[in-house]
Order: structure tokens, then sequence, then C-alpha cells
């Protein structure tokens, strides 16, 4: 376990912050083996089907995020005092809530699966084969849940490389099978979605066996849970805005690919392809952010303030830097990146274009991640729910819609920044006022002694 109380800070966030990013890139892997696989041995059709159907799944995909993540940031505070019985409290009512989640979305995603994918306007030639794509990732969502499950506990007791080398094991599992499904037995897409199926299955089994033989304290069975109704309140309370912010954000992605489905199958394809790339770009600023969350969690449990303040000047600086290098390496290698996926000239020139106009701004994305895990982990999840709305659904998707019914498709991706800088507006407004709120109140039980007026004026 790592205690984020102690030690340096930038040293302990790295240290923290590494595995995570790592565990994202090997995840970021399931669906990029599925996209260059598809692409290159199927074709931009199949490319196409896939795409439209994982933006279908990550909404659905967000409600187990945010209500683990809830979860874990409980599980911080509880370590961070010392509450070694809540920590086991939360385990078991987190596991629950689970279930029952993944049964509901299982049922719902499989029956409702293609009126979904019609709703988004995906075009007539591809939609049975994103069909077919999304129902087998749908049966295998309770390996999905179960693992960001455990990996969010394991996050909040400190622990960040156990599930980074389950998930190494896994990802390259799922590249055997996806050439064994795709290449030799000739499945198509229905072969690269099972691959990814059966790689979580091994992930959530893996990942179970190990936290009940390494934290035997915290262990579960899972056939006598107990429910324990004001932690599930609580945890309801930092995961429910947390969900609510993650599905706005899917829901508002389910939008702009409408939008781009209406520019034709090689707009989807390159999109699907130049998002992937994106994806990796921005992991960097967001696996900071959820660092930052547990490291803010414990230090306000273990009612350490100026930790927490110099924690997040740390991050902010490893964040920007990381930032600023990955926008040098997209613009610059923009369109090999893009030739991984698909050699079609058009479907690579629509994608180059998106990653140079979201390249740029990386750095304010990197802002706003950061300062969304600081509020985060001061359990204050009802700011960062409102800040999405109003700069993703209120800004970014309407301004998308305008812009691209002018312009064109590039309407769509100049929308983004504009979207990240409001959200960062409003997310360093509200750190500066929680921080402040948070000095003042140790100040008053006399466990800090901070001019407020000060630490308003550096955050």
């Amino acid at each position: 376990m790592n205690d984020l109380t102690i030690g340096n800070e930038m040293k302990k966030i790295l240290l923290f912050a590494f595995p995570i990013l790592l565990s994202n890139i090997f995840q970021q892997f399931y669906n990029i083996v599925d996209a260059v696989m598809v692409g290159r041995l199927l074709g931009e059709q199949e490319l196409a089907a896939v795409g439209a159907a994982i933006t279908l799944q990550a909404v659905i995909l967000a409600v187990a995020l945010g209500l683990t993540l809830g979860l874990s940031i409980l599980v911080s505070s509880y370590f961070g005092s010392g509450d070694s019985e809540k920590v086991k409290k939360a385990i078991s009512t987190g596991m629950i809530v689970s279930i029952v989640i993944t049964i509901f979305v299982t049922v719902i995603g499989v029956v409702f699966s293609k009126q979904l994918l019609a709703m988004v306007n995906v075009p007539k030639d591809i939609i049975n084969l994103s069909n077919i794509y999304l129902v087998t990732l749908f049966w295998g969502m309770f390996a999905t849940f179960g693992y960001n499950l455990f990996t969010n506990i394991l996050r909040g007791l400190g622990d960040t490389k156990s599930s980074l080398y389950i998930l190494i094991i896994s990802t390259l599992l799922n590249v055997l099978l996806d050439i064994l499904f795709i290449y030799s037995f000739k499945w198509g897409v229905f072969g690269a979605a099972f691959a990814t199926v059966l790689s979580q299955v091994f992930s959530l089994v893996a990942i179970y066996i190990y936290c009940c033989k390494r934290y035997p304290q915290y262990r579960i069975n899972i056939f006598k849970l107990s429910f324990d109704k004001p932690i599930f309140k609580e945890s309801m309370r930092l995961g429910i805005p947390a969900m609510l912010q993650q599905v706005f954000i899917s829901l508002g992605f389910v939008v702009l690919q409408r939008l781009i489905n209406g520019f034709g199958m090689y707009a989807i394809a390159a999109y699907t392809a130049a998002s992937k790339i994106d994806g990796f770009a921005t992991m960097p600023a967001i696996n900071l952010g959820k660092a930052m969350s547990n490291f803010v969690a414990q230090n306000k449990g273990a009612d350490k303030p100026e930790r927490i303040k110099k924690g997040l000047f740390a991050s902010l600086a490893i964040g920007v830097s990381v930032a600023l290098v990955t926008t040098l390496i997209v613009i610059i290698f923009g369109k090999q990146l893009m030739l991984m996926f698909n050699h079609n000239p058009e479907v690579v020139n629509i994608g180059c274009k998106y990653l140079m106009i979201v390249g740029v701004f990386y750095f304010i994305f990197a802002l706003m991640q950061i300062l969304n895990g600081f509020i985060l982990g001061l359990s204050k999840a009802f700011i960062p729910m409102i800040a999405t709305i109003s700069s993703f659904c209120l800004i970014q998707v309407p301004v998308a819609i305008i812009l691209s019914s002018k312009i064109g498709i590039n309407g769509i991706w100049i929308a983004s920044p504009i979207g990240w800088m409001v959200g960062m507006t409003i997310r360093l407004i509200s750190a500066k006022k929680e921080y402040g709120i948070l000095v003042k109140k140790n100040t008053k039980l006399g466990k800090v002694d901070i001019d407020c007026g000060d630490v308003r004026a550096e955050i």
C-alpha cells in the first residue's frame, strides 16, 4: 500500500500516477488493437462500424467509471484516516452496487443495441456490423465493471502497480486472440469484440485473486456481502455526480458522433482512428487528475492542507510539461500515426486535421483534468459535474453543431478546445474557493497556520 500523506509530494504523485498511466495505455490497447486489426485486415467499412459501436459503449462504461470513482475516493479517505473497518465496508457495498448495475446495463444493452445505433444515425450499410460488435461487448460488460471496481479499490489503497501487471498480460492476450479470431478464423468484427471480452474476463479473475491474496485484511466473500447504507449514501454522493459527469460527456460524444456520421464513412473511419491517437495524447493529463483525487483525499483525511497545495502545484507542472511534449509529437508525426490505422488518403487527411486542431490545446486539457481531480479529492463531486455540463454540453456540443453546419467537419474539431477553456476556467475558480475553505477550517481547529489570503493568491 502507498501512503500518500508522507514523503516528497512530486515524487509520490509521479510514482502513484505512472502505473495508472501505463495501465490506461494498455487498457486503450484493447480498442486500439481492434481498430488497427479491423482497419488493416478488413477495411474502412468495418473500421467505421467498430468506431460507431465504441462510442455508444463509452456511455455505458461511464456509469461504471463514475460510480467506482466515488468508491475509490472513499477508500482513500478511510485509509488516510486509518479506519480499516470502514475500508472493508466500502468495498463490500461497492461490490453489491456494481453487481446490480452490471445486470441492468447488460440487459438494456443487449436488447436495445440496434435501436441505440439507429438513434445516433449510424449509416445503414454498417449498422449490422456495428450491432454485432456492440452486442458482444455488452455480454462482457460484467468483466468491464468488475475490473474497474477492483482497480479503483486498489487505487484507493495506494496500489497502482498490481493492476498494471495484470493489464499488460491481458493486453498481450488480446493481441494474440485478435490475430487468431480475425486473421486465422476470419470472424470479422465479432472476432475483434470477442477477443476483447475474453481478455477482460481474464483481467477480472486475475485482479480478484490478487486482491484476496495481497490484502487478506480486506478480503470479502462474494457470497456474504454486507450492505452499509451510510457508506452507500456517501459513495453515491460522490459517485453519482462523477457518473453523471462521465455520462454527459459520453452523451455529448454521441451527439458529436451523429454529426460526424453525417459526413460519411471516411469521416467516421478518420475520427475512429484519430480519436484513438487523441486518447493516448490526453491520457497523461487524465491520469494525473485521477492520481490527484486520491492524493488529496488521503491528505484531507490526514488533515494536511499544506501538503495538498504542494501536490497540486507539482501536478500542474508535470501535466503542462507533458502536454507540450505531446503536442509536438502529435503535430509532427500525425500523418504517420494515422497511417497505422488506414492508408486511404481521405481518411488520413481528415484525421490529421483533427489532430492539428486539438493538439495545440493539450495543455489546457491538462490543467482542466488536474484541477478536476483536486476538487474531487476534496469530496466536492458536484462542482466538476456542473463544470462539465456547462463547458461540454452547453458550449462545446452546440458550438460543434453550429460550426459544422457552416465550415464543415473541422467545425466539430474546433469546438473541443473552446469547451476545454471554459471547463478549465470554471474549475480554477472553484479550486481557489474550495482550498480556501479547507485551510480556514483546519486553521480554526489549530491544525495548520496558513494565511488564507496568500493561499488564494497563489492557487
